[in-house]
């Protein structure tokens, strides 16, 4: 392999901006748009990795930070990596550890040099460099890697924090680039920040379009921020980025959201959030999602979607998960089957419409079945109308 990705587009939306596409790496050939479940500290809450490759999941997520803490470089460089620690044959992308800037930020004091962590477990500190990042990252061995960013979120009304942390983020992508002792074997991402700011987004992505890299990440974004500001700080990173490299839109995982990126340009997506909603007991069908903690479940022996192919919809029913659900342990694992199942097939059935042409009628129906009183938000229509659909 010449380099470490090969990124086709073998069919385009004629009216929107989708498109669908091949990214040959290392460990695996993705199709895109894909949807990437996350595996924070190195396994998919409550899923084994066979059961993801029954599910065709192509691609997941690890954390650096968490990584770094536990089990750390030298023992996932003893296992050789952890795809071969995990037991995962697929493709494997992993953040750097910029978004605990948020997540963690009781616990961090950030300057030029990284950012100083208190660890979660004992409570002693370190120090994550854009270097250190990716020597772990260089140990975990995924086929993307993610450089260490300055995240602010978006919510911030401070725009100088903002503008530093925007520049800062170049410059750390500079130490990344020149740390990374794998570039043949792994792919180094930049990630646009600049919040909703429209001119640092221009900046930042101008900056990063300097720099030799194969793909491109969007971040700094599902933050809280409204929809209609999210929305438009997607289609503009889209619109900067080249068409001839993956756009990853980073944190998006509801369906809505994901159905709408796609329509604007973006080619890749994470987040917790089917797993982390089946551990509360919820199922995501294709009219929204349904609880099924719900007394009205108790006596509904049908499965949690008619026609879903999915393992727990073949021999489980609503009633039986209902009675499990929040009590068993096994019943976060049989709906966060069914979850990333669902999420598999909505991805699916996006690259399908692509490939002959009917993304804009993909639309329409599952916005239909989300929303069968039409009654769609307006951040919808605008995001949609922005790239020719007009939903009915």
């Amino acid at each position: 392999m010449e380099k470490a990705l090969q990124f086709d587009v073998i069919a385009s939306c004629t009216t929107s901006k989708a498109r669908t596409s091949l990214m040959k790496l290392p460990h695996y050939t993705v199709e895109t748009p894909v949807f990437m479940p996350v595996g924070t500290k190195g396994a998919i809450k409550s899923v084994l990795p066979e059961q993801l490759e029954d599910m065709n999941c192509q691609i997941i997520l690890g954390n650096t930070y968490h990584l770094g803490l536990r089990p750390g470089v030298e023992l996932l460089k003893k296992a050789k990596g952890l795809h071969n620690f995990m037991g995962w044959k697929r493709a494997l992308l992993t953040d750097s550890g910029g978004f605990q800037m948020v997540s963690l930020l009781h616990m961090a004091e950030i300057n030029e040099q990284g950012v100083s962590f208190e660890s979660p477990y004992d409570g002693t500190k370190s120090l994550l460099t854009p270097e250190k990042s990716i020597q772990i990252q260089n140990a975990i061995g995924a086929d993307i890697i993610m450089q260490l960013d300055d995240v602010v979120p978006t919510t911030s009304k401070d725009d100088e924090r903002m503008e530093e942390a925007t520049h800062r983020t170049t410059r750390w992508l500079d130490r990344c680039l020149s740390a990374h002792e794998r570039p043949t074997e792994q792919n180094i991402f930049p990630i646009v920040q600049g919040g909703l700011i429209e001119n640092l987004r221009k900046l930042s992505a101008n900056l990063h379009l300097e720099r030799k890299v194969n793909g491109y990440a969007i971040g700094g974004l599902v933050g809280g921020e409204d929809k209609k500001d999210f929305w438009k700080m997607v289609i503009l990173s889209t619109n900067l980025l080249p068409c001839d490299k993956p756009k990853y839109v980073m944190g998006v995982g509801f369906a809505v959201d994901l159905v709408i990126c796609c329509a604007l340009g973006a080619d890749m997506f994470d987040c917790v959030f089917p797993t982390r909603t089946a551990r509360f007991g919820c199922a995501l069908i294709s009219s929204g999602q349904i609880s099924l903690r719900h007394k009205k479940f108790r006596m509904d022996f049908g499965p949690i979607e008619k026609n879903c192919s999915c393992s727990t919809c073949k021999t489980y029913t609503r009633a039986y998960i209902h009675q499990i659900v929040s009590i068993e342990a096994v019943s976060c694992t049989l709906l966060s089957i069914h979850n990333l199942h669902y999420q598999m097939q909505l991805m699916k059935g996006i690259r399908e419409s692509i490939k002959v042409d009917k993304f804009p009628e993909f639309v329409q129906e599952f916005m239909t079945n989300i929303y069968p009183d039409k009654s769609y938000p307006q951040w919808c229509l605008d995001a949609l109308q922005s790239v020719n659909i007009e939903l009915k």
